[in-house]
C-alpha cells in the first residue's frame, strides 16, 4: 500500500499539468477542486466558487476512472481551494 500516495501525487500533478496550457480556461476562476477515485484516474475542475469548482470535479474523475479501468463511484474530494 506504500504505493498509493505516490500514485495520487503522480495523478494530481499529471492533472494540473495538462490544464497548464490552457490558461482561458482558469483565467477568471478562483477556486478548484481535485478528486480521486479509489482506483483509477481521478479529476481536476476549476470553478468561480468551491461548490461548483467540487461538483465539476466529481464529475471528471468519475468519467476518468471509469475510462481508465478504475472505480468511478468511489470519488472524493482529495483538495479543494480558492485563490
Amino acid at each position: 500500500m506504500y504505493w498509493v500516495a505516490p500514485s495520487i501525487l503522480a495523478a494530481s500533478l499529471s492533472l494540473l499539468a495538462g490544464c497548464s496550457h490552457r490558461p482561458s480556461a482558469v483565467e477568471g476562476s478562483k477556486c478548484y477542486a481535485t478528486a480521486m477515485p479509489t482506483v483509477g484516474e481521478g479529476g481536476l475542475a476549476w470553478g468561480d466558487n468551491q461548490k461548483s469548482a467540487r461538483n465539476k470535479a466529481l464529475e471528471n474523475c468519475e468519467q476518468y476512472a471509469g475510462r481508465s479501468g478504475g472505480t468511478p463511484k468511489t470519488c472524493r474530494i482529495v483538495e479543494a481551494r480558492c485563490k
